[in-house]
């Protein structure tokens, strides 16, 4: 038996044990152990091995051995292991064949390095810090930037397991705040698998798909530039055209260089990741949520609980990242079958990760905070278990379907905040209906080395998906309002989603569902309530607020001083709601509209709707302030109507349009409030 502690010296304990059957292969150069060149006697012992975990990164198999026929007992598969090891040490092309050890509890495979993650109280002094390490002959590899008095330091070579006895007599040094040996398990990526209906309604095999995140309404305010998305993942192809010009401060944590394109044939979950928030939606191509973000690319092909993931973070942070998207986590259950034991399974954070997750939360953006989000999991299991989706601070996201239900594979669990549109299966067990789309349409890998055969693919999904697609909800968010602190924009998520599936979401009184979180994210609403969220400066005018609603389109947030309309091609305008922010006592605004076919509708009080139908389009407009202080300040707006380039002005009441029975189309408006 041997222990981990994470959380200090009263955390808890993590016990591992040897296994009787599998063994772990190291290769040289990292070669597949299929490709290694190798003695018959070794080539035909491996064909006898089952691969359980893979670490390609580092040319890393965990196999287990199939027992000779006839013997079954723990003692002969553990004979068949050591024999296995002891042939394969002796090939030159093998680095290494040695024994595996896996959670006590869960089964999980957790390789362990020669390397240790050690933290010393912040009030100790750097030579007394160095004089521990020194005791223990341990090399500094890093002194790491996101905590302080931390250190990323190796043993001795061949120390093998004496590393945990070495971690418990070093945290029991009196100066030591946490200190755990690297210990490492593989890294599951939360994917499952017409269009980009998660956008906007649309119509999929001669069906409406109505259940995307109102993306329209905002980017009719922004569309995400001057924020950066740092995506964690795989490896991002940085040459996809839909990236073009928008990449800043690549990375790769794994192999600590500045390229974090793909390596290995099968690495395309991250360019579609990236394309789910970053994508610039060329002709024919993918649009992401924040299509004018800039993208920064981050590789992490390195196991779950390694340094580099630790290391990952902190770069983010240190270089400017606004938002963190992460999809991946530890093992997920077989979502369609309830028996399984790894639905139980509990992963818990090494506390490397923790803090650099604290380090980007709370002193990202300059203080403000880097906003983070990770998918929940697509194993229909409890996110409790997750120590990385369930972590305070970090945004959990689950996937809902085309038809605004929850996807069958989804996670779920108190932790889950939000959920965003993603792909589906049909499950007859479950009772589950198929989807009506094939899943997300987002970038692929270039030509054929992807997911499908082309640059795009349409078949994206899980909460792997969804998660980066509400990233670039958030880079959205703080490209409206860059004053927002990570904490804050978590909070204005909760007011800024629609519920869907009310009979089986089962909402509490806070309007909270284990399933949906807060419920769908709506991203016009999003962007609204971020720009409410702006104090105001001190002797400041007025401020207009309300939303315009589109036909096509539906509502779009007003801002003051911009134009609301700007569709290509146009639409029209059939009402609005309006109100004043901040504003004077005894200052209201009231205003009219002339809609087709009814006539002039005034608003009796601020924020009512006032307007027609969506067949009813608006013909003329008008505004006006009342109250002691009206005097002080003019009201001005614009329109423009169908077929006129330029726009109509007015002032104070004065009618913009007509007031007759027929007219031009309204398609666009923009009105602010300025100090006489």
């Amino acid at each position: 038996m041997y222990k981990v502690k994470y959380g200090g010296k009263k955390g808890k304990t993590i016990e591992l044990v040897e296994s009787p059957d599998m063994v772990v292969i190291r290769t040289k150069d990292n070669q597949q152990i299929e490709e290694v060149a190798m003695s018959r006697k070794s080539r035909e012992l491996i064909k006898e091995t089952t691969e359980v975990a893979a670490f390609p990164e580092a040319g890393v198999t965990v196999r287990r051995v199939a027992p000779t026929e006839g013997l079954e007992s723990v003692s002969a598969a553990t004979a068949q292991r050591d024999e296995t090891r002891a042939a394969l040490k002796e090939e030159e092309n093998i680095r290494f064949a040695g024994r595996v050890l896996q959670d006590a509890d869960s089964g999980e495979v957790m390789l362990y390095t020669e390397n240790f993650f050690v933290k010393f109280l912040d009030k100790t002094s750097e030579e007394d810090c160095l004089a521990v390490l020194t005791k223990y002959n341990l090399k500094i590899k890093n002194k790491l930037p996101f905590a302080p008095n931390s250190y990323f330091v190796e043993a001795s070579e061949g120390t093998g397991l004496k590393v945990f006895e070495m971690a418990e007599k070093i945290l029991e040094e009196k100066n030591v705040e946490y200190c755990h040996p690297e210990l490492v398990q593989e890294r599951r990526y939360k994917v499952i698998h017409k269009s980009q209906w998660h956008l906007a309604k649309t119509t999929i095999k001669d069906k409406t798909v109505d259940a995307h995140v109102n993306i329209e309404a905002a980017w009719a305010q922004t569309r995400g530039k001057g924020v950066t998305i740092a995506v964690i993942d795989d490896g991002i192809e940085i040459d996809h055209p839909e990236f073009k010009g928008r990449i800043v401060h690549a990375y790769d944590a794994t192999t600590n260089t500045t390229d974090p394109r793909p390596q290995a044939e099968g690495d395309n979950h991250g360019t579609a990741c990236a394309g789910m928030a970053c994508a610039a939606g060329l002709k024919d191509g993918a649009s992401g949520t924040a299509p004018e973000a800039f993208l920064m690319p981050i590789r992490l092909r390195s196991g779950l609980g390694s340094m580099a993931e630790a290391n990952a973070f902190a770069w983010a942070a240190d270089h400017g990242a606004d938002v963190i998207s992460c999809s991946w986590g530890p093992t997920d259950g077989e979502w369609w079958n309830p028996s399984d034991p790894v639905h139980n399974r509990s992963t818990p954070l090494p506390d490397s990760t923790r803090l650099a997750l604290d380090y980007a939360l709370n002193k990202g953006r300059n203080g403000k905070g880097c906003v983070i989000l990770f998918a929940a999991g697509n194993g229909n299991e409890d996110t409790v278990n997750d120590g990385y989706s369930s972590y305070p601070g970090v945004i959990a996201v689950t996937a809902c379907n085309d038809t605004g239900r929850r996807s069958v594979y989804s996670d779920f669990g108190d932790a889950v905040w939000v959920c965003f549109p993603s792909g589906d299966f049909g499950w007859k067990p479950f009772s589950h209906p198929a989807p009506i789309s094939t899943g997300l349409r987002t970038v692929d890998r270039l030509s054929k080395g992807g997911y499908q055969d082309g640059d795009y693919t349409d078949t994206f999904g899980g909460t792997s998906g969804a998660c980066p697609g509400m990233a670039g909800v958030v880079g959205l968010m703080l490209a409206a309002n860059a004053d927002l602190t990570s904490k804050q924009v978590k909070e204005l998520i909760k007011k800024s989603c629609t519920r869907i599936d009310e009979g089986a979401g089962e909402y509490d009184s806070n309007g909270h569902s284990i399933y949906y979180g807060f419920g769908r994210i709506d991203a016009g609403l999003a962007v609204k309530n971020a720009l409410d969220a702006k104090a105001p400066a001190a002797g400041s005018v007025p401020q207009i607020e309300g939303s315009v609603k589109f036909s096509p389109g539906g509502d779009v947030p007003l801002m003051a001083g911009q134009w609301a309309g700007d569709f290509k091609p146009a639409r029209k305008i059939v009402g609005m709601t309006l109100r004043l922010k901040s504003a004077q006592n005894g200052l209201k605004i009231r205003y009219k509209t002339n809609v087709a076919g009814v006539g002039i509708v005034q608003s009796k009080k601020e924020g009512e709707y006032v307007g027609g139908d969506s067949k009813k389009r608006l013909l003329g407009f008008a505004a006006e302030l009342e109250g002691a202080n009206a005097a002080k300040y003019e009201l001005e707006y614009a329109v423009r109507l169908k077929g006129q380039t330029k726009p109509v002005v007015g002032k104070n009441g004065a009618l913009c349009g007509t007031d007759q029975k027929s007219g031009k189309t309204i398609e666009a408006i923009s009105i602010t409030v300025r100090k006489k």
